[in-house]
């Protein structure tokens, strides 16, 4: 038996922790730069507002003028709540696989298979109660079906429900676009196939399944069925690739300014890389033209991507390394009289630093990893971060940081920002 518990609303969520004035309001996340909707309160939802609506067209109803409420992404404050509910699922829990900054599949203690609804309001009021965050848990025989029965308990008083053995009728209601691992194209070829619902998909023949969506789609068809098919995922996996990238806060048009976003999404995927214990090969760089027309053959290419290929001289995990590297190629990156509204650094060829590998005859290579950038981290881990960094980043606070103008405050990550009771 597997157990899918999910925050709910969890950007919201997360809030209304901190600003407790935000319950029962109609509240919405913003996504980076304060650009649209990405996280939406009942309430929000209730107005009939869907995801994705962007600020601009709804800003003339915020509070105080309006009804409506927003934050920018605190991805601090989500990050810590998230990292809380999972310390309290495995301290309840056999097993736990995190999915996702707000979803995690448990595997229940043996002695609790047969009173899941209890022990699933037991978590549920553990979270709410230590955490604050509200959760739905949804427990069934595979990960597929417990997306399916979380998805019922949320809309349940008591948050929680169990797959019955005998699902005929839930899964007739619901449509087969709907159902976890079917992807936004399978739909319309499902209903050339006359597969409109969850039932129809898990029991239609496999050579059906096959032809339309492949293995991946069998695999989901047989999650239906009750034979588990999806491989546990671990959360904290060493990574094959690492990446950091960012829109900008302003269009950025000199070469300068470019390098110093690049270096500082560099010195960010270079932190979690250090985290896993690994070692880059070399990297993938890229920037999102803003320019209009700039390009044009034929067409407008506006938000066209630049991009190119580094190499390190040895797989390594010190940020200045990486960063001299790409200096060495931000000219094929550039383009004079562009403007750019976006970058990111892409980190490949991942190695555990240490590990046996071929020798050069001609040159002698240490691979291992650098105690310079690990006292750094440590530095930045006691004292913040961005305490100590690399003056590539930029010595002034840089134009095109991503924008969080209504940022609430991170309470429980930095000590300047803790929450006041009197």
């Amino acid at each position: 038996m597997i157990g899918l518990v999910d925050g709910n609303n969890f950007f919201v969520s997360c809030e209304r922790v901190v600003d407790p004035k935000l319950n029962g309001k109609p509240v919405a996340v913003l996504s980076n730069n304060d650009g649209c909707c990405v996280s939406r309160s009942n309430e929000f939802k209730a107005l009939g507002i869907g995801m994705g609506v962007p600020y601009y067209q709804l800003k003339d109803r915020e509070y105080p003028k309006g009804d409506l409420f927003f934050r920018s992404s605190n991805y601090e404050l989500y990050g810590d709540m998230s990292r809380r509910i999972i310390e309290v699922l495995r301290g309840m829990a056999a097993d736990v696989m995190q999915y996702s900054i707000d979803e995690a599949f448990i595997r229940p203690p043996t002695p609790e298979l047969g009173r899941l609804a209890d022990y699933g309001g037991r978590i549920r009021s553990r979270i709410l109660k230590w955490i604050g965050i509200p959760c739905g848990v949804g427990f069934a025989s595979t990960k597929t079906l417990a997306k399916i029965a979380n998805h019922i308990g949320k809309k349940l008083p008591e948050g929680v429900f169990v797959m019955p053995d005998e699902a005929d009728g839930i899964l007739a209601g619901l449509p087969a676009g709907e159902v976890w691992g079917v992807g936004r194209r399978l739909p319309a070829k499902l209903r050339a196939e006359r597969i409109m619902t969850a039932k129809d998909l898990r029991d239609a023949p496999d050579d059906v399944l096959r032809s339309v969506g492949g293995v991946t789609l069998l695999r989901t068809a047989l999650e239906l069925r009750g034979v588990e098919c999806h491989e546990d995922r671990d959360y904290a996996a060493d990574p094959d690739s690492v990446s950091c990238s960012r829109s900008f806060g302003e269009k950025v048009g000199d070469a300068a300014t470019l390098m110093e976003a690049i270096a500082s999404f560099t010195a960010q995927a270079a932190v979690k890389l250090r985290r896993h214990g690994m070692l880059a090969a070399g990297c993938n760089v890229y920037a999102q033209v803003a320019t209009p027309g700039l390009f044009e053959r034929g067409g407008d290419w506006e938000g066209s991507f630049h991009g190119c290929t580094v190499a390190f001289p040895a797989p390594t995990d010190a940020t200045n390394v990486m960063t001299e590297a790409i200096r060495r190629s931000i000219g094929a990156l550039f383009v004079s009289g562009a403007k750019y509204r976006k970058a990111g650094v892409v980190l490949f060829g991942l190695e555990k630093a240490g590990a046996v590998h071929q020798t050069d005859l001609f040159r002698s290579e240490q691979r291992v990893a650098s105690p310079l950038y690990r006292t750094i981290d440590a530095i930045n881990a006691r004292l913040g971060r961005g305490k100590v960094f690399s003056a590539a980043e930029g010595m002034r606070a840089p134009s095109w940081q991503m924008k969080r103008s209504k940022m609430s405050r991170r309470a429980t990550t930095n000590w300047n920002e803790l929450i006041t009771v009197r």
